[in-house]
Parts: C-alpha cells; structure tokens; sequence
C-alpha cells in the first residue's frame, strides 16, 4: 500500500494517482484520516489515505495464505491466477489430504479467509478460488453424478430424497445438475451450517402412515415430507469450514 498526505483526502488521492499513473478504478483506496484546519493554522493534520493496486489482490491473498502455511508447518507452493472475474489460487504440497480436509472444509475455510483479505477495500466482491490437485473438479464431478443417480431414486420411487448438510457452492451444483431435468425439482432447506437439498419428484405420491413407520420415518421436513435419503457419511463434520467456506445463500 502506498501512502499519500494532502489538505484533504481527495487532494492526497489525486497525488497519488498521478505519482502511479493509474486511474482511481485501477487502485483501492483507504481513508486514514480527512485532516483538520486547526486553529489560526495551528495544530492542523493533514489528511492521509493509502492506495493499492487491485493487481495486488491476489498477492495479497497468497502471502497470507503462505503465512497460514508457515505456522502449521505444511510445505506448500501457491500457483496464482488471474483475471477480470476470479482469482484462482492452486495449492501444490505433499501433504493435500491435510489442506483438503474432510470433505474439503479445510480447503473452504482457506478459500473464505483468503477471499476477504482479498477483497479489502473493494465495493465489488471479487471472487476468489482455492483449489488444491484438482480437488474442486473431482468434486463436482462427483455431485454431478450423486445428482443424477438421487434424481431417478426419486422418481422411481415417487418419493422426495433428502442430500445430507452441504455448502452453498456444493448446493449450486446439484441445483443445476438437476435444472434441466423435467421429472424433478430441486430446494434448499434449512438454515447454515446445516442447509441441505431435496429432490422433489413430479410424480410425488402422497404419504400413507403403515404399521412400523415410526421405526424407520426420517425426520420430517419444513413442509410435512420427509427425508427418505440421505448420502451416507461415517464422520461428523464439524461445520467449521462449511459455515465459513461459503457465505452466499441459494
């Protein structure tokens, strides 16, 4: 960041987009202080601001990333990229099962950290993607697949089928694997770090209470359903990086 003084703000500002050559789209710009006159020209401060070339975004990001790295003593090297829509960050270590995470929450948590501090001074969020070997193709791929194989359980079956708790960018992707598919509609339901998505058949046939349901009944759901799949999971998550690695709602 680069530092400029004037009688005012937009004084400082104008300095120093002249010093740099750019235009005031090009830089993010910080108001430190708007100066004071003082009296009879006494005891006046001149107004400080600090401008930052959005270039810098990504940088900003990798070097606090690379910080993170550095105090849990994992040897990793940040591949960066980018361009007018998104910063890219791929990770390349030895050790990805530890920077993935479950279900890639660790990565998520990353990824939201090193978006804000990306993102400092910008009106406009940027968005910015950590990814690490590949992690967040392999994924999708996989959703898209889950998608597709719960979207003819549900039709088949004439029955909702319910995903187990997913992140927001995780949710777009069933959301759209599934929006061209006329035999079925999709929601999300439910509050974060916990919202999950229901398939919803055209063909839903109505409740009918048998003997012994109460044994195997899944949780109703917001509308008087019920849940009758969920993706089968051996560990709890801790919500840590689901809640954190996502904050746009669908």
């Amino acid at each position: 960041m680069y530092y400029y003084f004037g009688k005012t703000c937009d004084e400082a500002i104008e300095a120093g987009l002249k010093e740099l050559g750019v235009t005031e789209k090009e830089v993010i710009i910080t108001r430190f202080n708007e100066g004071t006159k003082g009296v009879f020209g006494i005891g006046g401060k001149k107004a400080k601001v600090g401008l930052e070339l959005k270039a810098e975004e990504g940088k900003r990001a990798v070097e606090f990333l690379e910080g993170i790295f550095e105090f849990l003593n994992v040897p990793v090297s940040a591949d960066l990229s980018e361009d007018d829509d998104k910063i890219l960050i791929n990770l390349i270590t030895t050790s990805s099962a530890t920077l993935i995470g479950y279900r890639g929450e660790m990565l998520d948590a990353l990824q939201t950290l090193a978006g804000a501090v990306a993102n400092i001074g910008r009106d406009e969020y940027k968005r910015l993607v950590v990814d690490c070997e590949g992690y967040r193709q392999k994924r999708e791929e996989t959703l898209k697949g889950l998608a597709e194989r719960l979207a003819q359980k549900a039709i088949k079956s004439g029955r909702k089928v319910t995903l187990e708790p997913m992140n927001p960018f995780e949710r777009r992707i069933i959301h759209s694997a599934l929006s061209e598919n006329e035999n079925v509609k999709t929601e999300s339901v439910g509050s974060e770090p916990n919202r999950y998505i229901v398939i919803i058949p055209n063909n839903l046939k109505p409740y009918e209470k048998k003997k012994g349901d109460y044994k195997n009944r899944d949780k109703k759901d917001n509308k008087g359903g019920f849940k009758s799949e969920m993706i089968k999971t051996t560990k709890k998550t801790s919500g840590f990086g689901t809640y954190l690695g996502n904050s746009l709602k669908d």
